[in-house]
């Protein structure tokens, strides 16, 4: 379903430049890395406007924010939208701190967006200007269930509609959607959440896909969030007794190297709504 989505990636190599939190900026770097792209990791304005002009998108991450960062998001970000590469926003924590939900809303109006990938909370945060995040996790209230999947489908179409973006929700189920069609995607582990930057990393790699694959973006997209949750699955597989989650997070880059097109088309689980 998506294995040459996952292949074109390492044929092209695209170069990612990331404006991410130093908590997982290592990370990111390696799993990009791992699906044969290239990371590039530039947060002074100055530096970051000139070296996005170079590569295929750029990743904007608000975990850990700082004046200097936010002034090279929205350098960064305009020049890449000028230029017609990626630009894919990763509103790590937005609804949990002021300064969080100002800057996520703020490029999300500003910025030709190709792609948000967040949580339900925070991008429920990025729909109304306010909400209840929970530190950098989703509210338990706003999981994606199939208790609420049809209303959770519904409400992530309307997003992308309105904001003329693709839209990853991601959780315990993930939705992937351009505001017409939907991916409802159930790969991954719960074990995940137990190691920081998974969701990071995603947005990485998701940065990679995009830019690999300009003419099916939503598979795209769809591709790399079936991508990182199966490179979960088969990390947490290869789990021994006495392991912790330090283990688990260097196998679940370990499992991103050797994912090739025709394991993820078999691991994959999705449908489209």
């Amino acid at each position: 379903m998506f294995g040459n989505i996952l292949d074109r990636v390492g044929e092209t190599g695209p170069l990612v430049h990331n404006i991410t939190n130093y908590v997982t900026v290592n990370d990111v770097a390696n799993a990009i890395l791992a699906i044969g792209a290239s990371p590039v990791m530039a947060d002074d304005p100055r530096d970051a406007v000139e070296i996005t002009a170079i590569c295929g998108g750029i990743n904007l991450n608000i975990g850990t924010l700082n004046k200097r960062s936010i002034k090279a998001m929205h350098r960064a970000g305009m020049r890449a939208s000028e230029l017609g590469h990626v630009v894919l926003l990763d509103p790590v924590g937005a609804g949990a701190f002021a300064i969080r939900t100002e800057t996520a809303v703020s490029l999300l109006e500003k910025l030709h967006l190709t792609a948000v990938r967040g949580n339900m909370s925070e991008v429920k945060t990025l729909a109304s200007g306010s909400g209840t995040t929970k530190g950098v996790d989703a509210d338990v209230a706003d999981a994606v269930t199939d208790e609420n999947l049809e209303t959770s489908v519904e409400f992530a179409k309307n997003f992308a509609r309105e904001h003329k973006t693709l839209l990853a929700v991601t959780g315990a189920i993930d939705l992937v959607t351009d505001g017409d069609k939907c991916f409802v995607i159930r790969n991954g582990r719960a074990e995940m959440g137990r190691v920081a930057g998974t969701g990071c990393q995603l947005s990485g790699i998701a940065t990679a896909f995009l830019i690999a694959n300009p003419d099916n973006r939503l598979e795209a997209l769809a591709a790399a969030v079936a991508t990182m949750g199966i490179a979960g699955e088969i990390g947490w597989s290869r789990q021994l007794e006495g392991d912790g989650n330090a283990t688990f997070a260097k196998r679940i880059i370990d499992a991103l190297y050797h994912l090739d097109g025709a394991t993820l088309d078999r691991m994959t689980r999705c449908e489209e709504r």
